[in-house]
């Protein structure tokens, strides 16, 4: 886990020095014509961030998706004629991207990351959301998944099972926020690209935990994140 930590922040750094020597010979006009367009534009951000993904283990397919939908749209920007225009097709490929995810990411989940009945969340906001008390006295975790909507997750009342106990998340112009007891150990390992999730629990240090118990939160955020907090 923690080589593949520290794997990401090195494609991240590598690719923000090579962006870095990118603006720096384009704001010294050392590009050829024409080249400043491509190299500075959306589509061009996007196959950064899929290249990204493809550096991550759990997120290839996510990777691959945002270097396709990229390239597509980095076709007009080339000089290649093409009979169709961006503002034709964004839309209609940020759909085709996000159900692409959705199903890579629904085909290829652990068994043991996802489960059902009572001890587990497996939801979806989709323009949406609500609040839901989860009360379950050994909750091992679930899937959320949140597009351009949310939901409050209120685990106050809750155990968690002994072990690992995860819960696999992906907001996409979306969130979801989790109430939970102060003496939860919990393991954020959410990969954020244009938003973020955070811990803003008040934890006080006179409160035990138990060490055999532990809740991790992980997956994708795109444009949107979550928190966690204790109230």
């Amino acid at each position: 886990m923690e080589r593949d930590k520290t794997n990401k922040r090195a494609v991240l750094g590598v690719i923000l020095v090579l962006v870095g020597i990118v603006v720096i010979v384009g704001n010294l006009n050392l590009f050829p014509h024409g080249i400043r367009p491509i190299l500075f534009s959306w589509p061009t951000i996007l196959m950064l961030i899929g290249l990204f993904f493809l550096m991550s283990r759990e997120s290839k397919a996510t990777g691959l998706i945002l270097l396709v939908v990229g390239g597509v749209f980095m076709i007009p920007r080339m000089g290649f004629d093409v009979p169709w225009g961006w503002h034709e097709l964004l839309w209609p490929a940020v759909l085709v991207g996000v159900g692409a995810i959705l199903i890579t990411r629904g085909l290829g989940r652990k068994s043991e990351d996802v489960g059902g009945g009572p001890d587990f969340i497996d939801e979806m906001s989709f323009f949406g959301g609500g609040d839901r008390v989860v009360s379950s006295q050994a909750f091992r975790g679930g899937r959320i998944t949140a597009i351009f909507g949310g939901s409050k997750y209120n685990m106050m009342s809750a155990e968690l099972a002994k072990g690992r106990n995860v819960i696999d998340i992906m907001t996409v112009f979306g969130g979801a926020k989790f109430i939970i007891p102060e003496d939860w150990e919990v393991r954020i390992e959410v990969l954020a690209i244009f938003g973020g999730f955070s811990d803003k629990r008040h934890i006080r240090k006179e409160i035990p935990r138990d060490p055999t118990k532990e809740l991790i939160i992980k997956g994708v955020a795109i444009f949107g994140g979550g928190d966690i907090v204790s109230f």
